[in-house]
Protein backbone atom coordinates (compact mmCIF):
# COMPACT_ATOMS: atom_id res chain seq x y z
CA UNK A 1 0.00 0.00 0.00
CA UNK A 2 1.39 3.62 -0.78
CA UNK A 3 0.81 6.26 1.46
CA UNK A 4 1.65 8.93 -1.03
CA UNK A 5 -1.62 10.67 -1.53
CA UNK A 6 -2.00 10.64 2.33
CA UNK A 7 1.81 12.05 2.41
CA UNK A 8 1.15 14.65 0.03
CA UNK A 9 -2.55 15.83 1.57
CA UNK A 10 -1.09 16.25 5.17
CA UNK A 11 1.99 17.58 3.99
CA UNK A 12 -0.55 20.42 2.59
CA UNK A 13 -2.56 20.80 5.69
CA UNK A 14 0.60 21.05 7.88
CA UNK A 15 1.93 23.89 5.73
CA UNK A 16 -1.16 25.75 5.39
CA UNK A 17 -2.58 25.37 8.69
CA UNK A 18 1.15 25.88 10.32
CA UNK A 19 0.92 29.67 9.93
CA UNK A 20 -2.65 30.61 8.95
CA UNK A 21 -4.26 30.59 12.74
CA UNK A 22 -6.31 27.77 12.47
CA UNK A 23 -4.03 24.84 14.13
CA UNK A 24 -2.17 22.35 11.92
CA UNK A 25 -1.78 19.89 15.05
CA UNK A 26 -5.62 19.92 15.33
CA UNK A 27 -5.94 19.77 11.56
CA UNK A 28 -3.82 16.79 11.11
CA UNK A 29 -5.32 15.18 14.02
CA UNK A 30 -8.79 15.43 12.44
CA UNK A 31 -7.30 14.08 8.62
CA UNK A 32 -5.70 11.30 10.16
CA UNK A 33 -8.92 10.06 11.33
CA UNK A 34 -11.17 10.86 8.15
CA UNK A 35 -8.18 8.94 6.30
CA UNK A 36 -8.40 6.00 9.15
CA UNK A 37 -4.59 6.68 10.00
CA UNK A 38 -3.00 6.26 13.18
CA UNK A 39 -1.19 9.52 14.52
CA UNK A 40 2.50 9.88 12.12
CA UNK A 41 5.24 8.30 13.90
CA UNK A 42 7.80 10.77 14.90
CA UNK A 43 9.96 10.62 12.09
CA UNK A 44 7.03 11.84 9.76
CA UNK A 45 5.81 14.48 11.68
CA UNK A 46 9.72 15.93 11.73
CA UNK A 47 9.75 15.60 7.98
CA UNK A 48 6.47 18.09 7.79
CA UNK A 49 8.18 20.50 10.38
CA UNK A 50 10.82 20.71 8.52
CA UNK A 51 8.64 21.61 5.10
CA UNK A 52 7.18 24.28 7.53
CA UNK A 53 10.40 25.82 8.78
CA UNK A 54 11.99 25.95 5.47
CA UNK A 55 8.87 27.95 4.40
CA UNK A 56 9.71 30.45 7.10
CA UNK A 57 13.50 30.85 5.88
CA UNK A 58 12.25 31.30 2.23
CA UNK A 59 9.92 33.97 3.17
CA UNK A 60 12.03 35.61 5.93
CA UNK A 61 15.37 35.16 4.34
CA UNK A 62 16.67 39.11 4.40
CA UNK A 63 15.32 39.24 7.52
CA UNK A 64 17.29 36.14 9.37
CA UNK A 65 20.39 37.20 7.68
CA UNK A 66 20.84 40.42 9.39
CA UNK A 67 18.94 38.91 12.70
CA UNK A 68 21.91 36.50 12.64
CA UNK A 69 24.84 39.02 11.59
CA UNK A 70 22.99 41.12 14.89
CA UNK A 71 23.05 38.36 17.17
CA UNK A 72 26.24 37.76 16.52
CA UNK A 73 26.99 39.96 19.50
CA UNK A 74 24.74 38.80 21.71
CA UNK A 75 27.22 36.28 23.71
CA UNK A 76 29.90 39.06 24.54
CA UNK A 77 26.65 41.61 25.62
CA UNK A 78 25.49 38.95 27.89
CA UNK A 79 29.02 39.37 29.85
CA UNK A 80 28.80 42.91 30.19
CA UNK A 81 24.75 44.77 31.01
CA UNK A 82 26.32 48.60 29.57
CA UNK A 83 27.05 46.58 26.25
CA UNK A 84 23.53 45.02 26.31
CA UNK A 85 21.72 48.14 26.76
CA UNK A 86 23.75 50.33 24.07
CA UNK A 87 22.74 47.58 21.76
CA UNK A 88 19.56 46.94 22.48
CA UNK A 89 18.85 50.63 22.01
CA UNK A 90 21.10 52.21 19.06
CA UNK A 91 20.52 48.61 16.62
CA UNK A 92 16.98 47.70 16.12
CA UNK A 93 17.71 44.20 14.32
CA UNK A 94 19.41 43.05 17.87
CA UNK A 95 16.80 44.17 19.97
CA UNK A 96 14.02 42.07 17.72
CA UNK A 97 16.45 39.04 17.72
CA UNK A 98 16.40 39.63 21.14
CA UNK A 99 13.30 39.73 22.19
CA UNK A 100 13.00 36.57 19.48
CA UNK A 101 15.16 35.01 22.36
CA UNK A 102 13.12 36.33 25.09
CA UNK A 103 10.12 35.10 24.03
CA UNK A 104 11.14 31.82 23.71
CA UNK A 105 12.03 31.14 26.97
CA UNK A 106 8.06 30.65 28.38
CA UNK A 107 7.73 28.33 25.39
CA UNK A 108 10.59 26.27 26.17
CA UNK A 109 10.04 26.05 29.66
CA UNK A 110 6.28 25.04 28.89
CA UNK A 111 7.06 22.75 26.24
CA UNK A 112 9.54 20.62 28.36
CA UNK A 113 7.21 20.86 31.26
CA UNK A 114 3.72 20.57 29.75
CA UNK A 115 3.59 18.62 26.50
CA UNK A 116 3.53 14.67 27.01
CA UNK A 117 0.73 16.06 29.67
CA UNK A 118 -1.61 18.01 27.39
CA UNK A 119 -1.07 15.94 23.76
CA UNK A 120 -1.52 13.09 25.99
CA UNK A 121 -5.05 14.21 26.88
CA UNK A 122 -6.23 16.39 24.44
CA UNK A 123 -5.94 14.60 20.76
CA UNK A 124 -9.29 13.17 20.84
CA UNK A 125 -11.55 14.50 17.85
CA UNK A 126 -14.14 16.48 20.64
CA UNK A 127 -11.02 18.11 22.27
CA UNK A 128 -9.66 19.37 18.88
CA UNK A 129 -13.22 20.55 17.58
CA UNK A 130 -13.57 22.53 21.42
CA UNK A 131 -10.28 23.78 21.16
CA UNK A 132 -10.94 25.06 17.66
CA UNK A 133 -13.99 26.79 18.85
CA UNK A 134 -12.19 28.33 21.61
CA UNK A 135 -9.57 29.41 18.83
CA UNK A 136 -12.14 31.13 16.63
CA UNK A 137 -13.60 32.94 19.43
CA UNK A 138 -9.78 34.51 20.08
CA UNK A 139 -9.31 35.29 16.71
CA UNK A 140 -12.92 36.87 16.42
CA UNK A 141 -12.21 39.30 20.00
CA UNK A 142 -8.14 40.39 18.57
CA UNK A 143 -9.11 40.23 15.14
CA UNK A 144 -12.11 42.42 15.40
CA UNK A 145 -9.38 45.48 17.07
CA UNK A 146 -8.93 48.49 15.40
CA UNK A 147 -5.79 48.95 13.02
CA UNK A 148 -2.93 50.83 14.49
CA UNK A 149 -0.67 49.90 17.35
CA UNK A 150 3.08 49.91 17.86
CA UNK A 151 5.44 49.23 15.57
CA UNK A 152 9.07 46.73 16.28
CA UNK A 153 10.89 49.54 17.71
CA UNK A 154 8.02 50.07 20.71
CA UNK A 155 7.91 46.16 21.41
CA UNK A 156 9.18 45.54 25.15
CA UNK A 157 10.49 42.48 26.53
CA UNK A 158 7.08 42.19 28.34
CA UNK A 159 5.19 41.74 24.87
CA UNK A 160 7.45 39.36 24.20
CA UNK A 161 6.77 36.88 26.85
CA UNK A 162 3.45 37.17 26.59
CA UNK A 163 3.26 36.49 22.96
CA UNK A 164 6.06 33.21 24.16
CA UNK A 165 3.47 32.08 27.00
CA UNK A 166 0.79 32.13 24.41
CA UNK A 167 2.95 29.89 21.67
CA UNK A 168 3.36 27.88 24.68
CA UNK A 169 -0.44 27.57 25.03
CA UNK A 170 -0.69 26.23 21.66
CA UNK A 171 0.53 23.33 22.56
CA UNK A 172 -2.51 21.86 23.13
CA UNK A 173 -3.92 20.55 19.29
CA UNK A 174 -6.93 23.06 17.95
CA UNK A 175 -5.47 25.77 19.80
CA UNK A 176 -3.38 27.60 16.83
CA UNK A 177 0.36 28.67 17.45
CA UNK A 178 0.05 31.58 14.58
CA UNK A 179 -3.34 32.46 15.65
CA UNK A 180 -2.35 32.73 19.62
CA UNK A 181 0.63 34.45 18.93
CA UNK A 182 -0.66 37.17 16.66
CA UNK A 183 -3.78 37.73 19.09
CA UNK A 184 -1.58 38.08 22.02
CA UNK A 185 0.71 40.83 20.20
CA UNK A 186 -2.84 42.30 19.02
CA UNK A 187 -4.03 42.53 22.61
CA UNK A 188 -0.57 43.94 23.96
CA UNK A 189 -1.12 46.80 21.59
CA UNK A 190 1.53 46.07 18.52
CA UNK A 191 0.11 46.41 15.10
CA UNK A 192 -0.81 43.81 13.03
CA UNK A 193 2.36 44.10 10.62
CA UNK A 194 5.13 43.42 13.87
CA UNK A 195 2.59 40.82 15.72
CA UNK A 196 2.81 38.65 12.48
CA UNK A 197 6.24 39.23 11.80
CA UNK A 198 7.17 38.79 15.20
CA UNK A 199 5.09 35.40 15.54
CA UNK A 200 6.37 33.88 12.14
CA UNK A 201 10.09 34.14 12.99
CA UNK A 202 9.35 33.29 16.76
CA UNK A 203 7.98 29.52 15.24
CA UNK A 204 11.81 29.21 14.23
CA UNK A 205 13.18 28.30 17.71
CA UNK A 206 9.73 26.47 18.28
CA UNK A 207 10.10 24.25 15.81
CA UNK A 208 13.67 23.19 16.17
CA UNK A 209 12.88 22.48 19.68
CA UNK A 210 9.97 20.38 19.13
CA UNK A 211 12.17 18.85 16.21
CA UNK A 212 14.76 18.13 18.60
CA UNK A 213 12.73 16.29 21.36
CA UNK A 214 11.14 14.55 18.35
CA UNK A 215 14.38 12.89 16.85
CA UNK A 216 15.72 11.94 20.51
CA UNK A 217 12.97 9.22 20.34
CA UNK A 218 14.32 7.73 17.02
CA UNK A 219 13.11 8.37 13.64
CA UNK A 220 11.94 4.93 11.94
CA UNK A 221 9.30 5.32 9.67
CA UNK A 222 6.38 3.56 7.98
CA UNK A 223 6.69 6.24 4.65
CA UNK A 224 9.24 5.23 1.94
CA UNK A 225 11.84 8.00 1.01
CA UNK A 226 9.91 9.41 -1.67
CA UNK A 227 6.84 9.58 0.28
CA UNK A 228 8.74 11.48 3.24
CA UNK A 229 10.15 13.73 0.40
CA UNK A 230 6.47 14.27 -0.95
CA UNK A 231 5.08 15.32 2.83
CA UNK A 232 8.22 17.42 3.21
CA UNK A 233 7.66 19.36 -0.35
CA UNK A 234 3.77 19.81 -0.01
CA UNK A 235 4.38 21.49 3.49
CA UNK A 236 6.99 23.70 1.96
CA UNK A 237 5.38 25.01 -0.55
CA UNK A 238 1.91 25.55 0.73
CA UNK A 239 2.96 26.80 4.00
CA UNK A 240 5.23 29.76 1.71
CA UNK A 241 1.58 30.61 0.29
CA UNK A 242 -0.01 30.97 3.55
CA UNK A 243 2.79 32.99 5.06
CA UNK A 244 1.95 35.26 1.66
CA UNK A 245 -1.99 34.89 2.08
CA UNK A 246 -1.87 35.73 5.80
CA UNK A 247 0.25 39.08 5.28
CA UNK A 248 -1.80 40.09 2.86
CA UNK A 249 -4.99 39.47 4.99
CA UNK A 250 -3.30 41.14 8.20
CA UNK A 251 -2.73 44.54 5.96
CA UNK A 252 -6.18 44.40 4.61
CA UNK A 253 -7.92 43.64 8.24
CA UNK A 254 -9.34 40.46 7.57
CA UNK A 255 -7.68 38.72 10.22
CA UNK A 256 -11.11 37.74 12.28
CA UNK A 257 -12.35 36.09 9.01
CA UNK A 258 -10.50 32.59 9.98
CA UNK A 259 -12.74 32.35 12.96
CA UNK A 260 -15.78 31.35 11.31
CA UNK A 261 -13.51 28.36 9.81
CA UNK A 262 -12.41 27.25 13.17
CA UNK A 263 -16.09 27.08 14.29
CA UNK A 264 -17.51 25.13 11.25
CA UNK A 265 -14.26 23.01 11.72
CA UNK A 266 -15.08 23.05 15.60
CA UNK A 267 -18.51 22.61 15.59
CA UNK A 268 -17.97 19.57 12.56
CA UNK A 269 -15.54 17.69 14.93
CA UNK A 270 -17.50 18.06 17.88
CA UNK A 271 -20.66 16.23 15.80
CA UNK A 272 -18.75 13.69 14.53
CA UNK A 273 -17.13 12.80 18.11
CA UNK A 274 -20.63 12.85 19.89
CA UNK A 275 -22.18 10.62 17.07
CA UNK A 276 -19.60 8.31 17.55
Amino acid sequence: MTFLPAAIALGLIQGLAEFLPVSSSGHLILAQAFFGLQEPELAFDLILHLGTLAAVFIFYRATLLSLARELRFLPGALIDFSRMRELYSSRPDFRFGLLIVIGSLPTALMGLALKNVLTAHFTSVFSVGAALLITGTLLKTAGGRRPGGRPDGQMTARDALIIGFAQGLAIVPGFSRSGFTICAGLLTGLSRETAARYSFILSIPAICGASALEMKDGLHSQFAPPELLAGFAAAAASGYLALRLLSMLLRRDNFGLFSWWCWAVGLAAVGWAMQG
